[in-house]
């Protein structure tokens, strides 16, 4: 159903990581609209899509500043005239403790739920006003394979991505009337190169070992189940979790 994806406008928070990137360049090729989303500046990205025949814009944004956000969804709106579809992919992640709940830094905590959970809240109230005007939409909020598992030594980040599932079905009840879809991607373990560099490939052979499809997760492994839930093809699909992880936890 990617075809349906055509022409279509779609923002991608945190479009300048390596999840993110893998979402826009396949957007970008199908033909879509892509509002590639950053606190980096990705204008040369934009360029780049554009030279080769795309249609993208960059625009910086802080998903911890809702003045940002909004600025966010004005850009879009202007340049492209609608909203279709928003990723809301920007989490916080790297600069997580991985230790003891004990050991959390208050302030880590509250960055980790500013961004991941509050920034999504936000994203939310900025595109839903402009796809109830465009008369439907399609959010996709990423969590993670985390709370299901309930790993350990993460608490802040695994917490905050549950709360992400929450958020989606509670708003998805709220914007069903207005033909907006709102589902959750929850990806498994995806290898970070600056992550390895530090700690070595053990949690991802661990993570890999507890698959029935015995292969490390890929950013582009996401990408198809991502274009699904922006696409035609989920038109009656809301409120879901999709746990995209080689069946290394069954829902």
């Amino acid at each position: 159903m990617s075809d349906s994806l055509k022409n279509k406008t779609i923002i991608v928070t945190g479009a300048g990581g390596n999840i993110g990137r893998a979402y826009c360049d396949e957007l970008n090729r199908i033909g879509a609209n892509v509002v590639l989303a950053d606190l980096a500046d990705l204008s040369g990205l934009a360029r780049e899509y554009c030279a080769a025949g795309g249609s993208a814009i960059a625009v910086k944004v802080d998903v911890a500043d809702p003045d940002s956000i909004e600025a966010m969804a004005a850009t879009t709106f202007e340049r492209f005239g609608a909203i279709h579809g928003i990723v809301n992919n920007a989490g916080f992640f790297k600069g997580c403790t991985f230790g003891s709940f004990m050991d959390i830094p208050v302030d880590e905590w509250d960055r980790c739920y500013q961004i991941n959970v509050r920034g999504v809240w936000l994203c939310c109230r900025a595109a839903v006003p402009y796809m109830k005007q465009g008369g439907g939409g399609k959010i996709v909020n990423v969590s993670s394979n985390t709370p299901y598992k309930g790993v350990p030594n993460f608490l802040h980040y695994v917490s905050s991505k549950a709360a992400v599932i929450g958020l989606t079905r509670a708003l998805a009840r709220e914007v069903g009337e207005f033909n907006i879809q709102v589902n959750t991607l929850c990806p498994d373990l995806i290898p970070d190169p600056d992550i390895i560099a530090k700690q070595g490939t053990a949690a991802d052979e661990k993570t890999v070992a507890q698959r029935c499809l015995k292969r490390t997760q890929t950013p582009e492994d996401m990408v198809g189940s991502a274009l699904y839930l922006l696409g035609s093809g989920s038109d009656f699909v809301t409120g879901q979790s999709l746990l995209v992880n080689g069946g290394a936890y069954f829902q």
